[in-house]
């Protein structure tokens, strides 16, 4: 094989090789099989507390139903942008669902909930004005911010204080100012204080957006998220973001919010604009989730309880799982080694959970991320467990 010219992509070899030595480099485990609670990665069947699939819904015959006549129906792609010729019924209707859902006027489907965060901040705000973002928002927020060229001040994690004083300091004339935060922050699982922070938008007359990526279908009665779970009006909240890849189960994101924001992201949403729309199996098993979400509302009551069982259990063991208030649940080892190893011995032990580490979390915060999910059984937790005690004791966690 031919070689690059001489010192072109070096260093990023020299790169790799430092991640290699500190341990940190990341080597993706390869699925063999459906997504589920036990599943089989590399060759070894293992107890799965790693994925998003928060209901079970990645593999539920009805969805899998819903996408194979939708291909049948309307083939595998859709063949163009949104705007030109790629915009189906399915997808209008999945987009009607979900803003009935989000009790919000409209939506938009967009590639994920990555471009849904990064375009629509990119879209809304110019270099004038300013944004004011939770100190752990996640990577797309902050690219979108970047992107848009506003002025971006970040305030200490859930300190609505915080964002006040920010949102009173950067107020002027004609400038706008979004105030923005994850629902529920993706590697603590904690929940954001969106009560306080919507009373601050208000107050200084910003607009309110909020990342409820991983509360849809989590969160709030029928799983309508963080505005759901605080009995708030969506009306409070201008934007509402989400994914359809996690409770879903599936893929995309979308934006809830009213119709006007709708038809503006149509128009200058350059993720919406610049790439291919989903294809019909993706829209239609989407619709399905919707029905199964509320078809079975014990999905989300098992959910929950498979979630307080294994934190109880956790913490009975004596781990440190910091903040975390719901199925994303963190087992804190502290130093990336430690936790690298955490995930290996656990490995070898059944249960797959890979270890977070620096620059996703803070030095000194490397740990494993745990999610359970609604398809878990009991067995399934309590040998989870049992791995977590025998290896927490070995590594002097616990």
């Amino acid at each position: 094989m031919a070689k690059g010219r001489k010192g072109s992509l070096d260093y990023l070899r020299e790169q790799l090789e430092e991640l290699e030595r500190a341990g940190t480099a990341l080597h993706p485990r390869v699925l063999e099989r459906q997504q589920a609670a036990r599943t089989r990665f590399d060759g070894r069947d293992v107890i799965n507390l790693a994925s998003n699939n928060y209901l079970g819904l990645a593999a539920h015959p009805k969805l899998k139903e819903a996408a194979a006549k939708a291909a049948m129906d309307y083939g595998a792609g859709s063949g163009a942008v949104r705007t030109i010729a790629g915009t189906m019924t399915l997808h209008r209707e999945l987009e009607r669902r979900f803003a009935d859902f989000k009790g919000a006027e409209d939506a938009l489907m967009f590639q994920s909930g990555f471009t849904a965060n990064s375009g629509t901040v990119a879209a809304i705000l110019t270099k004038q004005d300013v944004i004011v973002s939770d100190q752990l928002n996640h990577a797309s927020i902050i690219d979108g911010a970047r992107l848009s060229r506003a002025e971006i001040k970040v305030f200490p994690h859930k300190d609505a204080a915080g964002a006040d004083r920010l949102l009173q300091e950067t107020k002027s004339s004609g400038r706008r100012q979004l105030l923005i935060t994850d629902g529920v922050f993706s590697m603590d699982g904690d929940i954001a204080p969106l009560p306080d922070l919507v009373d601050v938008a208000e107050k200084h007359g910003a607009i309110m957006m909020i990342d409820d990526a991983h509360a849809s279908g989590v969160l709030g009665p029928g799983g309508k998220g963080t505005v759901g779970h605080f009995a708030l009006d969506p009306r409070r909240v201008d934007i509402q973001v989400g994914t359809l890849s996690k409770a879903i189960g599936v893929m995309g994101g979308f934006i809830a919010g009213p119709t006007h924001l709708i038809q503006w992201l149509v128009n200058r949403g350059r993720p919406f604009l610049f790439s291919t729309s989903a294809p019909p199996a993706v829209a239609a098993a989407c619709i399905a989730a919707l029905d199964v979400i509320r078809d079975e509302p014990e999905r989300i009551e098992r959910l929950w309880g498979n979630t307080n069982l294994f934190k109880k259990g956790l913490h009975d063991l004596g781990f440190d799982t910091g903040t975390s208030e719901t199925p994303i649940t963190p087992v804190i080892a502290g130093e990336e080694t430690k936790a690298v190893e955490l995930s290996r011995l656990l490995w070898e032990e059944g249960v797959f959970t890979p270890a977070i580490v620096f620059p996703t979390v803070a030095k000194g915060q490397a740990r494993v991320r745990t999610i359970v999910t609604a398809d878990h059984t009991e067995e399934d937790l309590r040998e989870a467990l049992e791995a977590f005690g025998l290896v927490g004791r070995k590594l002097g966690l616990i």
